[in-house]
Formats: structure tokens, sequence, C-alpha cells
């Protein structure tokens, strides 16, 4: 039976990102491993390694993470190895040498390089080189925006392929718009009223996520739309210091902090509009669920976001150094319900022509075909 071993820095990513492309594998009749730090209960997988593999490269854990992969690999017979996230993708290409030379096939799928154009100086010092090399141990880059697929091409990396996948799909029967009358039941199942214009962002509280953005647009926009309620949705460090910000800015009734949600799909229709104020993005998710929900999106300018908002499109991008630029937008597009229909419309075209799951898993398919067929006609001469 032909083993195929996926490889990432938490286990949940294999929830929220590749059941489709694992439950094709075992259709395929191959046998399915994963490696991650975790112990959730995967489906479509035959064997669950709990690595210590940590997010910080100079975490002292990804030693043993790359000694525990070293030891997977080399006492199983892979056919295929395919890696996820930065220390993930690092790690298991380095543990996987030795395999590959045996004809293993190593794919990595970078879900956004830490240096893109406009990233601090030391991450071009530190993540650039270190992408390069691996490229050399690599037979398939696979990159999720075209930014990082030129940028891949430009510099010559060395991948045997590099391909462009359109970021990891997203459900459209689930994240979908409802009717008028649905919305309004939700509304008033969630506490808030038909006049109330309601913004939403599911981000984790960190430094890159950048929600003090937006409570400071809200400060300023507050009198201009008395009823804009701004939807937060998410845990994290930064999270006490945003309430605290909101509370001095005055906005804090302005802003539902809702913690952790597992019900984006139910709270995302009842919206008006997504906003966005990451710094840097590989292909946010969060952004595809909006637009499959038919809401317009404004966001910060950065690789991703660009790819997914286009300008009188699909919604609008802003500098994230202007607050008052983002403030304006909202106002504006507050005021336009003809507005908000044209960019949910061509957004949700958007999502289902290109980022869907099927269409997503119909690009990833045909690069697993590749090497599955290859290593078919492998045998069948070997015989």
């Amino acid at each position: 039976m032909k083993k195929i071993l996926l490889c990432a820095t938490v286990d949940y990513h294999f929830i929220a990102f590749h059941i489709p492309l694992m439950k094709w594998c075992k259709e395929q009749g191959w046998e399915v491993h994963v490696a991650a730090s975790g112990t959730m209960n995967l489906p479509f997988v035959d064997k669950q390694y709990n690595i210590s593999i940590q997010r910080s490269p100079l975490h002292p854990k990804n030693m043993q993470a790359y000694k525990s992969l070293k030891s997977i690999i080399c006492n199983n017979d892979f056919d295929i190895i395919h890696c996820h996230t930065p220390m993930g993708g690092v790690l298991t290409r380095l543990a996987a040498r030795k395999a590959r030379k045996k004809g293993a096939k190593v794919i990595y799928t970078a879900h956004g390089f830490h240096f893109y154009k406009g990233a601090p100086i030391p991450n071009w010092l530190i993540y650039y080189p270190v992408e390069r090399v691996l490229s050399s141990i690599t037979d398939c880059l696979i990159t999720i925006n075209c930014e990082d697929y030129n940028l891949s091409r430009k510099h010559k990396f060395s991948a045997k392929q590099i391909k462009h996948v359109h970021g990891v799909g997203v459900d459209t029967n689930g994240f979908k718009p409802i009717s008028k009358e649905q919305k309004l039941s939700l509304r008033e199942e969630f506490g808030y009223s038909k006049n109330d214009f309601l913004l939403f962002y599911a981000a984790e509280f960190n430094k890159n996520k950048n929600q003090q953005l937006l409570i400071h647009a809200i400060s300023l926009l507050k009198d201009k739309i008395p009823h804009a309620k701004l939807l937060l949705a998410g845990t994290g460090p930064l999270l006490e210091e945003c309430k605290n910000l909101a509370a001095r800015l005055g906005v804090f009734d302005y802003i539902d902090f809702l913690g952790y949600r597992d019900d984006l799909s139910s709270i995302l229709p009842m919206c008006d509009l997504a906003v966005a104020s990451s710094l840097r993005e590989g292909l946010p998710v969060n952004v595809m669920e909006a637009m499959a929900c038919e809401l317009p999106v404004i966001a910060t300018l950065n690789r991703g976001h660009k790819e997914l908002v286009l300008n009188n499109k699909t919604g609008w991008v802003f500098e994230s150094d202007n607050t008052k630029d983002l403030a304006s937008k909202i106002i504006r597009i507050a005021e336009d319900k003809m507005l908000i229909q044209s960019f949910g419309k061509k957004g949700r075209q958007m999502v289902q022509n290109k980022y869907a799951i099927n269409k997503v898993l119909e690009q990833n398919i045909s690069i697993y075909k590749t090497y599955m067929e290859g290593l078919e006609k492998r045998e069948w001469m070997a015989q």
C-alpha cells in the first residue's frame, strides 16, 4: 500500500485546511500518516504522531521534533511527504533528505513566505536564504498567492516544480448569503437590531492581526454611524490590551469581543461588512469566508488581501497606517446599500470560481496525480 506523510506545526492545521485532500488520499487506497504537535482525533488518518514541533525557530524542542521526524521517515517507506507551515516545512524537508534520495517525493506548501514586498529586513536576512536553500531538496513548492509564486520563480528557487494553488479552499455551501428574513432572525437571536451596521473580523489577537487599527477607526466614525457595531471574534495575547484601548477611546459599547467561535457560518451572513487589518497575509481564509457570504470587504493593503479584495469590485484596500481612510471607506459603504450588494455578489462569484474547496482540491489532486502516476509507472517498469 502506498504511504503519504503529512506534517505541520500543529494538528489543528489539518482539521482547518486539509480534510478534503486527506479524504481523497484514503479513497485512492493510500495509507495516510500525520505528524504534528497535538493529540486531536483526525479523520482519514491511519497513523498519527504527536511531535514536539514549535513555531519559534529557536525553540530547543525543535531539535527533538527533527529527530522524531527523521525516525518516523526512516521507519516508514513513504512515497510522498507533504509538509506545511514554516517550521513544519523546514524540519520535515531536512529530515526527509535520505528518503528523497531513495525516491520519496517531497512537497512543501508555503502558506505565505515571511519575506515579501515591504517585509522587515530581518525577515529577508533570515527566512529568504532558508527557503531558497531548502527549495533544492523540494520536488514541488506550492505557493498560495501570486506574489509568492512570482517571487520564487524570479529568484530561481530550485524546487523541481513551482506551482500556484488558490489557497486552502472555502466551503461555499456552509458560508453563503441568507435572505433578509433569515438575517433579521439571526440578528434577533444574537441580540442585534435590524438598524445596526455590523462590521466583522475574525482573527487571533496578536501584533500582526492589528485589531487596534479597527478600534481607532470606530472612534473616528461612531458619530457618523451611531448604530455601528464591530464584532471581533478570536482570542490571543493582545485581547485585554484591545479591550483597554476600546475603553480609553470611549468605544467599548460599539465593540463586541466574541472570543473563540465555531459558528462563524452563522455570524457572518447577518453582518453588513467584513474588515481586515492584518499587516501580513498569505491568502486569508477569513476574507474568503466573508466574500462567500456576499459581504463587501475593506482590508489593509498586503499581498494576500490585494489578491482577493479588488478595488471597486469586491471592496477596497487601504494603507495600514491610514486610519482616516479606513473610517471614511466604512462610512461611504454604510451609506450605499447598492454598493454593498454589488461588491458582495462579485465577491461570492469570485470565491466560487477560484477559491471554493472543490476548485482548490482539483488543483492539489492534479499535483498529487503527477507523482502517484510516476510511482505506478516506476513500479510497472521494475516488474
